[in-house]
């Protein structure tokens, strides 16, 4: 109940009610039995508080299940106007439900056996109506402080976590093995093919060009990651030549969607990491578009011995895409092949910036 409670109100509202109910009970009393203080003032009191109580927690309980029911349905912040335009004419309705059937109820049972006189006339209604926009006014008031001190808090996080992508990228390229290599080829090459080795430095510079100039960015469009990943394909090419084997294929209406940055490159650098790559045994890795998804799909051929794998860019990858969207990064692991499936977005520029 109190999960229930926090998830759609965006608070556990147990103590507001514990307190809250005996409160406006009382506040209910005086406006409706005030009259009726004057003699007898502590046994008049507690018989209409009694009554307040009573009446509080009908509409109170019935008030807060509409809530529940209409942030359900309207879940997001910038439906906010909606839901609470929704939720006043519903309330309305309910309120004047309620009370015919609780006048009724009332006035043949706790009224007449408490031997108290039930309120009539607009003062009481409109009094009461005060009281339950009052109470209303409260769950919104508490729930926009909660989303917004979650919303402080998500983009707090969300920063982290691009610093952490950020210095993942940087860590996968400057790290001694991949310097040792990259230095290692460029020395083969220099001798061998001049004019290589001149393209295998541009390419190096872009791939360090396109990490710094991404440090401020939530989402890219595919297209632009695509473009990256060329550079990075190509020393990955000189290092380990046909026994290194890319297929990208991206449809040309895809290529406007959003990814998270650096994902392509930090799963490329987790397959050469944990797979075999010789001559007898190539490593195949595809980059394609199924079913609105974007697969990264290598074979499968684990190393005997691997560096221990603490999985901080599969995790990365994943708590960045949870900020901006429902679905999840999928990871598949069969026997032949070790599958990543990452959820494409299509995000206005405004949309951008209210998660950002």
């Amino acid at each position: 109940m109190a999960s229930r409670a926090k998830k759609y109100l965006g608070f556990n509202d147990h103590w507001l009610m514990l307190f809250g109910i005996p409160i406006v009970s009382y506040m209910i009393a005086v406006l409706m039995f005030g009259h009726m203080f004057d003699e007898d003032v502590y046994w008049n009191i507690s018989k209409c508080s009694l009554i307040g109580v009573v009446y509080v927690s009908v509409y109170w309980f019935v008030f807060r299940e509409l809530f529940i029911f209409y942030r359900k349905k309207f879940p997001e912040l910038k439906e906010s106007a909606s839901r609470i335009i929704y939720q006043i004419g519903t309330i309305l309705i309910v309120y004047f439900i309620i009370k015919v059937l609780m006048d009724v109820v009332m006035h043949n049972f706790l009224h007449t056996f408490l031997d108290v006189e039930h309120p009539k006339g607009p003062a009481t209604v409109i009094a009461s109506l005060t009281v339950s926009f009052f109470v209303i006014s409260i769950y919104e008031t508490i729930f926009f402080y909660t989303q917004l001190q979650t919303s402080i808090t998500e983009k707090e996080q969300l920063e982290r976590e691009n610093i952490k992508s950020q210095l993942e990228g940087l860590k996968n390229q400057v790290n001694p093995h991949f310097l040792f290599n990259s230095l290692n080829t460029l020395t083969y090459l220099i001798p061998e093919d001049q004019d290589k080795a001149v393209s295998f430095v541009q390419q190096l510079s872009k791939v360090y060009r396109y990490i710094l100039e991404i440090k401020d960015e939530k989402l890219i469009p595919l297209t632009e990651e695509l473009k990256f990943l060329d550079s990075y394909i190509f020393l990955l090419k000189e290092r380990f030549g046909e026994n290194f084997q890319i297929k990208v294929d991206i449809p040309e209406e895809f290529l406007s969607y959003k990814v998270v940055p650096l994902s392509l490159q930090l799963l490329l650098e987790n397959a050469i990491k944990h797979n075999i790559i010789s001559s007898l045994k190539p490593l195949t890795i595809e980059v394609f578009v199924e079913k609105g998804k974007l697969i990264v799909r290598n074979n499968l051929q684990k190393k005997n011995q691997v560096m221990n794998s603490t999985k901080a860019g599969l995790q990365n990858i994943k708590n960045r895409y949870s900020f901006f969207s429902n679905k999840k990064v999928e990871v598949l692991s069969t026997s032949e092949y070790f599958i990543v499936m990452l959820p494409m977005l299509k995000i206005s520029r405004k949309a951008k910036l209210s998660v950002s």
